[in-house]
């Protein structure tokens, strides 16, 4: 199919259920492009060309290979860009030729994942840009968050790390993430932060939106200060504060016209919940004629 991997994920399940899904594999009539099967002749061959109407970033590319060649495993298939690179409207992206059919059942597919990948790749990027703008802070990160769309976080977080952001946790394992509904039950937030501490876990991010809660939270051995819905000017004394001590991250409420204000404030990082839970589709095509 394709050597392309992503930890965590299964890409031979991603593509073998996407396409089950689309052919109704296990309903009534089920299991069948009706289409494809009733139009296009068992041996007819299509070239086709996927190509960008926009200017986006590109990701998923290896992804909608897995789609075709699945379905016709002698695709000859020509990538004709790198992920993550950075392309103009009208540019191609990939050649195909192979079984008309084949093609036409996996087109969907693969531009839909390829559309939906890209267009996050393309909003970080657009980020990146903003944050660094005019010679922003060079050093602050762009990070993700958790809000992904069920089941695709692997490949959403993967379209991140295209578009030159960098992955928060992956999920609810890899770290604590310390939040006001922990607090309220722990009672404060140093409580909060000293019971992660006392059950063993080595990476504690406590997220916190008063500067009188930042104390609390590193005598208590936070490791990672979470400076949610402040100004800039407020942002600037929590830095201050806790210099030295932990990583910084401003969060909540940013978009591109305010991200480089809050990087500028010389946090260590900037996350973003629409990096993955709004990114429009990418504008990408695919033409096909007959051999």
């Amino acid at each position: 199919m394709t050597d392309f991997q992503i930890e965590g994920f299964d890409l031979h399940a991603f593509v073998r259920e996407t396409l089950a899904e689309d052919l109704g594999e296990g309903l009534p009539g089920g299991g069948v492009d009706v289409t494809a099967t009733s139009v296009i002749p068992a041996d007819a061959r299509f070239q086709g060309v996927m190509d960008s109407r926009d200017a986006i970033t590109v990701a998923g590319l290896p992804i909608a290979v897995a789609f075709f060649r699945h379905l016709d495993p002698d695709m000859a298939i020509d990538l004709l860009v790198e992920e993550g690179a950075q392309v103009q409207p009208g540019t191609d992206l990939m050649r195909l030729s192979g079984n008309a059919r084949a093609m036409l059942t996996a087109e969907r597919s693969a531009l839909n994942t390829v559309q939906h990948l890209s267009g996050i790749a393309t909003l970080v990027r657009q980020y990146v840009d903003a944050m660094r703008d005019g010679g922003g802070n060079a050093d602050c990160t762009l990070l993700d968050t958790r809000k992904t769309i069920p089941g695709l976080r692997h490949i959403e977080k993967y379209a991140v790390r295209m578009g030159g952001g960098s992955n928060h946790r992956m999920g609810l394992w890899d770290a604590a993430m310390i939040k006001d509904n922990h607090i309220l039950v722990a009672g404060n937030v140093g409580e909060a932060v000293r019971r992660a501490r006392d059950a063993g876990v080595t990476n504690i991010i406590c997220e916190v939106d008063r500067l009188d809660q930042i104390e609390p939270a590193l005598s208590a051995g936070a490791d990672h200060i979470l400076l949610d819905n402040m100004s800039p000017e407020i942002l600037r004394e929590a830095v201050a504060m806790i210099a030295g001590r932990a990583k910084t991250e401003a969060s909540g409420g940013i978009d591109l016209d305010t991200i480089r204000a809050k990087a500028a404030t010389g946090v260590d990082y900037v996350s973003v919940g629409r990096l993955t839970q709004s990114a429009p589709a990418a504008d990408i095509g695919l033409d096909f004629t007959v051999e």
